[in-house]
């Protein structure tokens, strides 16, 4: 079953969309019978849950997460309403908005417990009989219980818990009990969370520090090339288990035992078993690390996902891609491009996952024996081909959650790196989108041949279709613009040195009254980063519009006074290594005239530079 299939069933079924968004009218049997989720079972819908049960299963399109909502969790006295509420949302959604997900579904009625607790604490049991007092003093209840704690809740957290009130009142409008008036009429929830005026797309996600990436990647990747061997160990106690079907349990156990040490493995069965699940974290991580992708989408990773493509720029023979699923924003099929180290960690877990896949296939098999239209056998068939699979409490083979790689991956650092970084899934993404950034300005230290296809004008080689990643171009795209901000605004510090053609005019006109055309320093900054094309070379940010200068290859030199070249503190060690190198080459007496003509030009060059950025060079003789 493809990965698009297996999407399409996780969707509503066709008489679900039929059904009337709100219980109005209905009858207690009719509200009850009314179908929440069904699965497609071999062609045929089997609903998985009603309205009238206490639990409802939100069917996911993703496969690292499951979806439900508890209304026991709920006071007895406003249960009926708050069901009739999440009935609405659930089919339409909220004014304006699309019919939202599962996880979106089931987080609106996590941030109304909290609520519905402080209701039924004012002994209020009918939405109509909440007042805006109640309203009000949960605000109040917000704001203290986190400074109860000792740490101060997020406003985002605030936010989020304020907006589930409005939500309610907009909801409630379309049941038997609507709340009477809005909560906070005169103002709203992000006003009073704090957010009045910021920037929503501000990112909270932290990008891994250079030496956290590096530990993490070359640790990931030396298991990585360990694995084969791993893996010959696996296969070897598998036969040695199948050997003699008639030993007990403890008896295999010895000649397993027996077996490893022969072959060099003294850890014995159990060490082999955490060697094999350091392979799953480490290809992760890789895989992970050199695409950017997020974690539901390598969560729908499967068997037979790598393609290759005829290579165009001259370097390589062929461009591999990973195909996967994105439930994000509705991509569905998607591709991304990857280096041959993902390829070679995609190869690796197509073998470790072998006996996962064949135990999902005896799970279908005998689930259709029993039952041929239990519904668990379609959930199995969206896990039948997965890459990332375990083992969780039932005993049943799936794709791992997001919950158990947030605690695999901590391991994997604390333990396997020894690094003390609060490691989660969704970092590898913007640490990607950092990176390939991060290649224009030529200070990349790790993926190099990888980043080398991530430039910013990646689209002129591979054009875009709608099966890639867009997003994740925008991600790379926002990051540029944030290091080019960045790097303007030390530019443009009143006591910044800078050196080079365009560095002196940026002195120049930092001080002149052309500043004053801005509305403020942060809008000068984006205009200025906007508009100028910078890269990095080395040893200068070059700022022309294309990459033939020797200088930037060559004649190294040649920057100082490029009138397209900024110079900047940064780069001052480079120059005053370069100067005292040239001193040891002027002392040489057999390297003839013109060469010494050279190496006094260009340590002349060199002690410009060095002036500009306020530091005097050690033995210059003009």
């Amino acid at each position: 079953m493809s990965a698009q299939a297996n999407l399409a069933d996780a969707e509503m079924a066709p008489f679900l969309l039929a059904q009337q968004s709100h219980v109005r009218g209905l009858s207690a049997q009719e509200r009850d019978g009314l179908v929440i989720s069904a699965r497609r079972v071999d062609g045929q819908w089997v609903v998985v849950s009603r309205y009238g049960d206490d639990r409802w299963e939100l069917l996911s399109k993703t496969t690292n997460r499951k979806h439900a909502i508890t209304f026991d969790l709920v006071e007895e006295e406003l249960r009926d309403s708050i069901r009739q509420v999440m009935y609405r949302f659930y089919c339409r959604g909220r004014a304006g908005g699309k019919r939202p997900g599962a996880s979106t579904v089931q987080g609106l009625f996590n941030d109304l417990l909290p609520f519905l607790r402080h209701l039924s604490a004012c002994n209020i049991t009918r939405l109509d009989e909440v007042k805006r007092l109640a309203c009000t003093s949960y605000v109040k209840l917000v704001k203290e219980w986190a400074m109860a704690n000792g740490k101060p809740l997020a406003a985002a957290s605030i936010d989020r818990r304020l907006r589930a009130v409005e939500a309610l009142f907009e909801l409630s409008q379309h049941s038997t009990d609507p709340m009477q008036a809005h909560p906070w009429p005169e103002t709203s929830a992000k006003h009073m969370a704090g957010l009045s005026g910021s920037d929503v797309r501000q990112r909270k996600t932290p990008v891994m520090p250079d030496d956290v990436f590096a530990t993490l990647f070359q640790k990931a990747w030396d298991i990585v090339q360990r694995a084969p061997a791993v893996m010959d160990l696996r296969d070897e106690m598998d036969r040695v288990a199948a050997a003699d079907p008639t030993l007990e349990p403890l008896a295999v156990w010895g000649a397993q035992c027996q077996r490893l040490a022969a072959l060099g493995f003294h850890a014995g069965p159990s060490g082999l078993a955490k060697e094999l699940l350091d392979v799953r974290r480490a290809c992760y991580v890789v895989i992970a690390s050199v695409s950017g992708c997020r974690n539901h989408e390598l969560a729908w990773l499967q068997t037979g996902s790598l393609f290759s493509t005829p290579g165009n720029d001259g370097e390589a023979d062929v461009v591999w891609w990973m195909r996967s699923v994105s439930a994000k924003t509705d991509e569905g099929s998607t591709t991304w491009m990857i280096p041959p180290a993902g390829v070679e960690a995609i190869r690796i877990m197509e073998r470790w996952a072998l006996p996962y896949q064949e135990a999902i296939a005896k799970e279908i098999t005998l689930r259709r024996a029993t039952n041929p239209l239990d519904p668990e056998i379609a959930e199995a068939q969206r896990h039948s081909k997965a890459l990332f699979l375990g083992r969780g409490v039932s005993g049943m083979a799936r794709s791992l959650s997001l919950r158990s790689w947030i605690g695999d991956l901590r391991t994997f650092a604390k333990i396997r790196c020894g690094l003390d970084w609060k490691l989660a899934s969704h970092q590898f993404r913007r640490t990607f989108a950092h990176y390939a950034a991060r290649s224009q300005f030529g200070d990349l230290r790790y993926l190099k041949e990888h980043f080398k296809h991530w430039s910013m004008d990646m689209t002129l080689g591979y054009a875009l279709d709608e099966s890639q990643d867009l997003s994740l171009y925008l991600e790379i795209h926002d990051r540029l613009e944030d290091i080019k901000a960045g790097l303007v605004d030390t530019w443009l510090k009143a006591d910044a040195p800078l050196a080079g053609g365009y560095g002196a005019n940026i002195v120049a006109w930092r001080g002149s009254e052309a500043v004053t055309i801005f509305k403020s320093h942060r809008h000068m900054v984006k205009a200025l980063a906007s508009s100028t094309p910078i890269r990095s070379n080395g040893h200068a940010w070059c700022t022309a519009d294309d990459n033939l200068c020797v200088g930037n290859d060559l004649e190294r030199t040649r920057c100082s006074g490029c009138d397209k070249s900024v110079i900047g503190h940064v780069h001052a060690s480079l120059y005053r290594g370069l100067y005292d190198h040239l001193k040891e080459v002027a002392l040489l007496d057999d390297i003839g005239a013109g060469a010494q003509q050279l190496v006094q030009r260009d340590m002349e060059r060199c002690a410009s530079v060095l002036r500009e950025l306020g530091q005097e060079p050690q033995g210059f003789a003009a």
